[in-house]
C-alpha cells in the first residue's frame, strides 16, 4: 500500500512519513469489522473476547524486500516440484528454505501431512490471490492517467529503455 495520496486541490503527490493508518485505529476497526463477520455468519463469541486488539504494523522500508517475497510467492507457487526430494512408501522428504535460516533444509512427513501443510496455500475456486485497490484497480485507468501527469512519469518512455534490455522480446513480436 503506496504511504501517500494525492492533494485534490493542489494536485500534488503527498508523501507520508510514518504510516497511512495509525495503528490503534487500525486495531479497532479490524477487530469491529472481525467480530461483525463473526456474528453475521451466526458464530457465537466467546465471553471472554478482549475488548482491546493489537495490529501490529511494520514498515517495510521502500517496499524492494515485499515486492521480491511476494513476486516469489504468488507467482511461483508454495513449493517446485525440483524441491520434491522423495516420494516413496507413503513419504514426501521436500527441502524448504527457512527465513530465519537463509539455509535450505529437508523434512520428511506422511503424504497426508505434506497435504495438510500444502492445501492452506490453495486458494478456492474464484478466488484470487492479489486483490487491486485504489490506483491499481483495473477500473482506474483515468486515475493512472492523472498520476503520469503529476508525477511527470512517461511509461512509454519506460518501456523503450526495458525494450533495450531485453531485445529478444521485440524479434518475437511478444
Amino acid at each position: 500500500m503506496p504511504g501517500a495520496s494525492i492533494n485534490m486541490l493542489k494536485g500534488l503527490w503527498k508523501k507520508k512519513t510514518g504510516y497511512l493508518f495509525n495503528e490503534r485505529a487500525l486495531a479497532k476497526v479490524f477487530r469491529a469489522k472481525m467480530l461483525e463477520a463473526l456474528v453475521d455468519q451466526g458464530l457465537k463469541l466467546p465471553g471472554d473476547c478482549p475488548q482491546k486488539w493489537v495490529a501490529h504494523c511494520k514498515n517495510v522500508g521502500n517496499g524492494d524486500k515485499a515486492i521480491i517475497y511476494l513476486g516469489r510467492y504468488l507467482y511461483r507457487g508454495v513449493i517446485q516440484e525440483k524441491d520434491i526430494l522423495r516420494c516413496e512408501d507413503g513419504m514426501v522428504t521436500f527441502r524448504y528454505l527457512p527465513a530465519k535460516y537463509k539455509k535450505y533444509k529437508t523434512r520428511t512427513v506422511t503424504g497426508e501431512k505434506f497435504l495438510y501443510l500444502l492445501m492452506p496455500h490453495v486458494l478456492p475456486k474464484g478466488f484470487r490471490r492479489v486483490r487491486c485497490y485504489g490506483f491499481l484497480h483495473p477500473c482506474s485507468k483515468k486515475l493512472i492517467k492523472f498520476l503520469q501527469v503529476v508525477l511527470r512519469v512517461n511509461p512509454l518512455r519506460m518501456l523503450a529503455g526495458r525494450q533495450k534490455e531485453r531485445p529478444f522480446i521485440s524479434s518475437y513480436g511478444l
